[in-house]
C-alpha cells in the first residue's frame, strides 16, 4: 500500500488503523477497537514511526506518533516522504539502514539498541521493527516502536567509565612509579584515555617557549596524524596562562553551535574536529601542556565524569612532567659529574704528558742539545698533546722589529716556515706579547669553504730575565678558546724553550768569540813569525856587512879599499830600515793600545796638499810613472790632525809609486760631498786579485806577484794607515777592478 503525499495526518492513522486490524485479524467495522488503537497512537509514551519499503528496496518514512515527534523535533508532516539521511548523520542513517534492510531480510520483527544524534544530542533507543505484509506477501512497510533508553544507558555507561577510570587512574600512577620515560607514558596514557572515554582523539599538547602549543602525543580513529603540529587558537595559551580551575577548560560540544569565529571553525574542521574538550596541564604552577579530547564527525554532550577525568588525567601527567623534569635534572646532574670526572682525568692525563714534554726538553738543554732539536721537540709535542693543526715558533730581530718564523710543525703542509712579520703591521697582536703576556684569538679562516671555518690562535711570550726572544703560536681548527689551564702549561713549555734559546745565542757567541780568539790567535802568531822574519833580515844584512868589512880591516891590511864605502852603505841602509821598523811597530801597538787624542786643526787642503804631492814627483819620474793631482776649487777646510794625515798620504803615495808600472798613472783627488770630504790616490796598471783584498790592511802582507825584495818598506805602512784614518775620525776602502786600483779616505764634515 503506498501512501499519497496529500494524505492527512488522520488518513494516515485510519489506514494503519485498518492494517493493524486485518493482520491481527479483528474485526474491520468495530468502531471500539478502532478508537482504541487511535488512542494508543496518540497517547503512548512509545515512539511509533512507520517505514515504507519502496519496490526498489528504498526506505521512505511516512508518520511519526506525537511523542516520536517530540523526541525527534520534527513533525510527522515534515518527515513523510523523506530519507534515513535527511534526518541522521551519515554514520546513524548507515545504522538505521542496516536494521530495516535486517527486518526486510528476515522478514519477521527483529529488537536491537542503539545510540542516535538527534539535535546535536546523543540518545540511547530500545527499538523493535515488525514488518507488515501485502496480499502478494510482499513487506511493504515497517512499524517501528522504540523507548528512550538513555538515563539507563548513561548510568550504565557513568558506571562502567567510573570502574575504567578508577582502573586507568591506578595504572597511570603505576606507570608514573615505574617508568620515567614520559614520551613512552604519554603515548599509553592517550591510547588507554581514547578507549576509555569512547572518543575519536586524544591529544596532548607540549607548551614551547615561544608559547605556541606543538602535539607531541597521540591516539586516534582517524588515518591523519597530528603528531608536531602546532595547537590550533594560539590565543587560548595566553587564556590557560591567565587564570586556574575550571573556568579554563574548553568544551565545546558543537563547534557550529559554539558561537566560535569563523576562522576557528575553518581550522577545526581542517583536522577534522566536531567535538572538542581541552584541559590544560599544569605542573609546578606553570603551564606545561594541553591534552584533548575530540569527537570527529558528530558532536558530543560531554559529561561531567568524562571532563573530571580528564582533569585528573592532567593532574597525573603534571606529577610525571614533575618526576621527569627531576629525573632529567638527575641525569644531566650525573652526566656534568662524569664529564666532569673525565674532563678532570683528561687534564691530569695532559699535566702527565705536559711534564714529560718538559722533562724531555730540560734533559735535551741539559744535555747542550741544539736548539733547532728543542724547538722540534717542543713544537710536534704540543701538536699532538693539545690536537692542533699547528705549531711554530717565530724569533725576534736583534731591534726587536720583524720577526721570523724559524721552526713549524703542522698536520697539513707548512704554512709559516720563513713567514716575516713586521712588529709596526700588527700592534695589537705584539704590544701584549713584548709586554710578556699572552694573547689570544679567534678568526674566520679566509677563503670560500663548503662550512664555515674558524681558526683559534694563541701566542704565548717566550722570554727571560735578559729580554724577549720570539713566540709560541699555536693554531687549532676549533671555535673552542684555549683555557686558563692549557695557557699556563704552554706558558712552562715557552720557559724552556727560552732557556733552550738563550743557551743557543751563548754557544753561538762562545763560538764567535773562540773563533775570533782562534783568528786572533792565528794571526798574532803569524804576525810574530812574520815580524821575526822582518827583523832577522836587516840583522843579517848588517852581519854579513860586518864581517865582510872585519876580513877587509885585518891586519895584513886592507886588501880591496873600494868595497868599504859600499859595505858602509849598507849598514847604514839596514840599519835605517830597522830603525823604521821599529818605530813603525811601536807606533802601531801605541794607536792599537793607548791612542792619544789627536790635535784637530783646520787646515786648506788646496794650499796644503800640492807640496806633498810634488815631493814625489822626481820619484815617479824616474820610475817613468805620471803624476796627477786634481783638487776641487770648492773643497772646504778639513779639521784634522795634520802630522798624521801627512803620514797617511805619504804611505799611500809609496805604496802607488812602488806597484805601479812604468808608463802608468797616479792620481790623486780632493772632492767633497754633503756629510764628507774625499781623499782618493789610484793608480793604473795594477789590479789586486779579489782574493788579496781583505788582506791588503794586514800587517807585513805583501802583493805576491811581485818580489818583496824589489819594494822597501817595513809592510805595517797599510796596517798603520788603516789605524790612522779610524784614529782620525774618517774611514778607508780600497778598489781594484778593470786594471786600476783606488783608495778612497772619507772624513766626515
Amino acid at each position: 500500500m503506498n501512501i499519497n503525499p496529500g494524505e492527512s495526518t488522520i488518513e494516515l492513522k485510519q489506514q494503519l488503523h485498518s492494517q493493524i486490524l486485518f493482520d491481527t485479524e479483528l474485526d474491520k467495522h468495530s468502531s471500539s477497537s478502532e478508537q482504541f488503537l487511535l488512542s494508543i497512537y496518540n497517547s503512548v509514551q512509545t515512539s511509533i514511526f512507520i517505514v515504507d519499503v519502496l519496490e526498489d528496496g528504498d526506505f521512505r518514512y511516512v508518520a511519526l506518533n506525537p511523542t516520536h515527534e517530540r523526541w525527534l523535533g520534527i513533525s510527522s508532516e515534515n518527515l513523510k516522504g523523506k530519507q534515513p539521511e535527511d534526518i541522521l548523520s551519515p554514520v546513524d542513517a548507515a545504522k538505521v539502514r542496516q536494521h530495516y534492510a535486517d527486518c526486510v531480510r528476515f522478514g519477521k520483527t527483529i529488537s536491537y539498541e542503539q545510540c542516535l544524534q538527534f539535535q546535536g544530542v546523543a540518545t540511547w533507543w530500545s527499538t523493535t521493527l515488525t514488518p507488515l505484509r501485502d496480499a502478494n506477501s510482499r513487506i511493504y512497510r515497517l512499524i517501528g516502536t522504540s523507548s528512550n533508553i538513555t538515563p539507563v544507558k548513561q548510568v550504565a555507561q557513568a558506571k562502567e567509565i567510573q570502574t575504567a577510570q578508577e582502573q586507568l587512574l591506578e595504572a597511570i600512577a603505576q606507570w608514573i612509579r615505574e617508568s620515567l620515560d614520559l614520551d613512552t607514558l604519554l603515548h599509553q596514557l592517550v591510547k588507554e584515555v581514547r578507549h576509555c572515554l569512547g572518543g575519536d582523539r586524544i591529544l596532548v599538547y607540549s607548551i614551547q617557549t615561544d608559547e605556541t602549543g606543538v602535539v607531541i602525543a597521540e591516539s586516534t580513529v582517524t588515518a591523519n596524524s597530528c603528531i608536531g603540529q602546532k595547537f590550533p587558537d594560539s590565543s587560548l595559551i595566553s587564556k590557560y596562562q591567565e587564570r586556574r580551575g575550571r573556568g579554563c577548560i574548553q568544551i565545546i560540544e558543537d563547534i557550529y553551535t559554539a558561537g566560535l569565529h569563523p576562522s576557528q571553525v575553518k581550522l577545526l574542521e581542517s583536522w577534522p574536529v566536531r567535538a572538542n574538550l581541552v584541559v590544560p596541564i599544569w605542573s609546578q604552577q606553570q603551564l606545561w601542556g594541553l591534552i584533548t579530547a575530540q569527537h570527529c564527525h558528530q558532536p558530543h554532550q560531554w559529561q561531567e565524569i568524562e571532563i573530571d577525568l580528564l582533569k585528573q588525567l592532567a593532574t597525573q601527567i603534571g606529577i610525571a612532567v614533575h618526576q621527569a623534569k627531576l629525573h632529567e635534572q638527575v641525569q644531566h646532574l650525573q652526566t656534568q659529574l662524569e664529564l666532569q670526572k673525565q674532563l678532570h682525568q683528561v687534564q691530569i692525563q695532559k699535566a702527565q704528558n705536559f711534564q714529560l714534554l718538559v722533562r724531555r726538553i730540560t734533559e735535551q738543554i741539559r744535555d747542550h742539545q741544539p736548539a733547532t732539536l728543542v724547538m722540534q721537540t717542543a713544537t710536534q709535542e704540543l701538536t699532538q698533546l693539545l690536537q692542533l693543526q699547528s705549531c711554530y715558533i717565530e724569533i725576534y730581530s736583534a731591534c726587536e722589529t720583524q720577526t721570523t718564523v724559524t721552526y713549524e710543525h703542522t698536520t697539513t703542509s707548512p704554512e709559516y716556515q720563513g713567514l716575516t712579520r713586521k712588529i709596526a703591521d700588527l700592534p695589537a697582536v705584539y704590544q701584549p706579547l713584548l709586554a710578556k703576556q699572552h694573547w689570544q684569538s679567534l678568526e674566520i679562516v679566509p677563503g670560500w669553504h663548503p662550512q664555515l671555518q674558524v681558526l683559534t690562535q694563541l701566542a704565548c711570550a717566550i722570554f727571560d730575565d735578559q729580554g724577549i726572544l720570539g713566540n709560541l703560536w699555536l693554531n687549532r681548527a676549533t671555535q673552542d678558546m684555549f683555557d686558563e689551564w692549557e695557557i699556563s702549561l704552554v706558558q712552562q713549555v715557552a720557559n724552556e724553550c727560552a732557556i733552550a734559546l738563550r743557551q743557543a745565542k751563548i754557544d753561538s757567541t762562545n763560538q764567535v768569540q773562540r773563533q775570533v780568539l782562534a783568528q786572533q790567535e792565528r794571526l798574532k802568531n803569524e804576525f810574530l813569525r812574520t815580524l821575526s822574519h822582518e827583523l832577522r833580515t836587516p840583522i843579517t844584512s848588517i852581519s854579513l856587512a860586518a864581517q865582510t868589512l872585519e876580513s877587509v880591516l885585518t891586519p895584513e891590511g886592507i886588501l880591496d879599499i873600494e868595497i868599504v864605502p859600499q859595505l858602509l852603505q849598507i849598514l847604514q841602509n839596514e840599519c835605517g830600515r830597522e830603525s823604521k821598523l821599529i818605530s813603525d811597530l811601536m807606533q802601531l801597538s801605541y794607536i792599537e793600545a793607548e791612542p792619544q787624542t789627536p790635535t784637530f786643526i783646520a787646515i786648506d787642503l788646496q794650499t796644503w796638499l800640492p807640496p806633498i804631492v810634488e815631493s814625489f814627483r822626481d820619484l815617479s819620474h824616474c820610475q817613468r810613472q805620471k803624476l796627477y793631482l786634481n783638487i776641487n776649487q770648492q773643497l772646504p777646510p778639513l779639521e784634522t790632525d795634520i802630522t798624521d794625515l801627512e803620514r797617511i798620504i805619504t804611505e799611500l803615495l809609496n805604496y802607488a809609486c812602488k806597484y805601479t808600472p812604468s808608463g802608468e798613472a797616479i792620481s790623486v783627488f780632493a772632492d767633497f760631498t754633503a756629510d764628507a770630504v774625499q781623499l782618493k790616490i789610484s793608480n793604473s796598471g795594477l789590479e789586486i786579485p779579489a782574493s788579496e783584498m781583505p788582506r791588503i790592511f794586514e800587517p807585513f802582507h805583501r802583493l805576491m806577484k811581485n818580489d818583496p825584495w824589489t819594494y822597501s818598506g817595513t809592510g805595517l805602512e797599510m796596517a798603520l794607515v788603516q789605524k790612522m784614518v779610524k784614529h782620525l775620525g774618517g774611514s778607508i776602502n780600497v778598489e781594484s777592478v778593470n786594471g786600476q786600483t783606488t783608495f778612497m779616505i772619507k772624513f766626515p764634515r
